[in-house]
C-alpha cells in the first residue's frame, strides 16, 4: 500500500471505445496524463469490456512504463472457475493479459453470500495468500456487493483480508438494498482501509434531473461529479476512490479537484442532501451500468441501456427516449417484452434490482 500517490484511481472498466474495441490511442494519452499528474492506481477485471480492458491496459500502461511508477489492481471473479484447480492457470493468464510478473492488489470479485460458498468451497482465498506468499500478489482483498452481515461475516472468517472494494456514493450512502454506509462501518469496525466503487453511481450522479443540478450549481463550484468524489473520498479509512474515465474531458475534470483534495465542507454537505430528497422522489431505477446482467442474458437484452432510457423519460418526458428505445438500443428478440424471465440477470445484479419486474415496466411504457 505504501506504492499508492494518491486517494483516486483510474477504474477500467468503461474506457474510451471506438465501436467494439478500445480506443487505445486515447486511452495512452490518458494513463500518461494520470501519471504526469501524480496519480498512479489503476483497477481492472478479466470480465470488464469483453476481456479488452486487460489487455488494453498491456498496451497503454504496462508495457509503457517500469514496474514500480503504478499499482495495478486485477480480481478473481466467480463466472471464470469452477474448482480449485482451475485458479492458478486464470491467474497465470490475467498476469499474461496484464503483461505484469505480479499485482500489487488481488480482490476476490462481486462477493455476495451465494457466491462467497463457491469461493469458499473452490478455496479461493487460501490459493490467494498463497500467491501472495509466492511474491505474485502484495495485497489480497475483496469486492462486495451484498448486505452488510455478509460482509461482517467474511471478514470474520478471513481476517487475513487487507483491503475491502464497496459501493459508496451519497445516493447509496443509507439505501436499504446497498447499505453503503453499514458496509463501511464494517470495514471500520473489522480495521480494513476501504476502496470505493461506483462514486458517481455509474453516471447517475453526473447527469443529474434538472432541479437537482441546479442545487449543485448554486454552490458556483466543481462539476456534479466532484461533489460524488469527493463526498465518498472524505471519510476516514477510505484508502482509494475509484472513477471510471471514458473520456479525456472526464479525467481532466476529475484530476482538477482531486490532485489538492478537500473534503465537502457543511454547506455542500447539506446541498448533496438536497439532490438525494430529489432523486428519492423521481423513482428512478438505480442501476449503476456495470453490465454484469447483458452477458448472461440469453435474449441480449441491453438491459441497461434499456433502464438508462426509462430514467431518461422520467426525467425529461420528452419523445427521445423513444427514439432510443426503437432505434438504437433494440431490436427484433432483444426487446422489453423479449425476456424469458429465466432470471439469470437477477442472480448476478450487484445492486439486486427486480429486473424482470423492471423490464415488464419498460414494455409498458415504451411498447404501447
Amino acid at each position: 500500500m505504501e506504492k499508492i500517490k494518491r486517494n483516486f484511481g483510474f477504474g477500467c472498466m468503461r474506457l474510451p471505445m471506438q465501436g467494439e474495441e478500445v480506443d487505445l490511442a486515447q486511452t495512452k494519452q490518458m494513463v500518461d496524463e494520470f501519471l504526469a499528474q501524480g496519480f498512479n492506481y489503476f483497477d481492472t477485471a478479466h470480465g470488464y469490456i469483453g476481456g479488452r480492458s486487460e489487455t488494453a491496459l498491456r498496451t497503454c500502461l504496462t508495457s509503457r512504463y517500469p514496474r514500480e511508477s503504478y499499482v495495478l489492481t486485477d480480481k478473481l471473479s466467480g463466472g471464470f472457475f469452477e474448482t480449485e484447480a482451475d485458479i492458478r492457470p486464470f491467474f497465470a493468464r490475467q498476469l499474461a493479459a496484464c503483461g505484469v510478473d505480479y499485482f500489487d492488489f488481488y480482490l476476490m470479485h462481486s462477493q455476495n453470500a451465494e457466491n462467497f460458498q463457491q469461493f469458499k468451497a473452490c478455496r479461493a482465498y487460501e490459493t490467494a495468500f498463497d500467491l501472495k506468499a509466492e511474491g505474485k500478489i502484495r495485497h489480497v482483498g475483496l469486492s462486495f456487493h451484498d448486505r452488510a452481515e455478509v460482509l461482517d461475516r467474511i471478514l470474520t472468517e478471513y481476517p487475513q483480508i487487507e483491503v475491502v472494494q464497496i459501493q459508496f456514493n451519497y445516493l447509496d450512502y443509507d439505501d436499504i438494498a446497498v447499505q453503503s454506509r453499514k458496509c463501511y462501518e464494517v470495514c471500520r469496525r473489522h480495521n480494513k482501509p476501504v476502496l470505493v466503487m461506483e462514486p458517481v453511481k455509474g453516471g447517475n450522479l453526473v447527469n443529474l434531473p434538472k432541479d437537482a443540478a441546479a442545487v449543485l450549481e448554486s454552490l458556483h463550484g466543481g462539476s456534479p461529479a466532484s461533489y460524488a468524489i469527493r463526498f465518498a473520498a472524505g471519510f476516514p479509512g477510505i484508502m482509494m476512490v475509484l472513477s471510471g474515465m471514458s473520456n479525456m474531458q472526464q479525467m481532466q475534470d476529475n484530476l482538477s479537484f482531486m490532485r489538492d483534495f478537500q473534503p465537502l465542507n457543511d454547506t455542500e454537505r447539506a446541498a448533496v442532501s438536497k439532490v438525494v430528497e430529489i432523486f428519492r422522489k423521481q423513482n428512478l431505477i438505480p442501476c449503476t451500468a456495470c453490465r454484469y446482467c447483458v452477458d448472461g442474458c440469453p435474449q441480449q437484452i441491453a438491459i441497461p441501456d434499456l433502464f438508462a432510457i426509462m430514467n431518461t423519460k422520467n426525467i425529461h418526458h420528452d419523445w427521445n427516449a423513444d427514439y432510443y428505445y426503437e432505434d438504437v438500443h433494440t431490436r427484433p428478440g432483444t426487446r422489453a417484452s423479449d425476456c424469458i424471465r429465466c432470471g439469470r440477470c437477477e442472480q448476478i445484479c450487484p445492486q439486486h434490482l427486480p429486473i424482470r419486474k423492471l423490464l415488464q415496466d419498460v414494455a409498458k411504457e415504451f411498447e404501447k
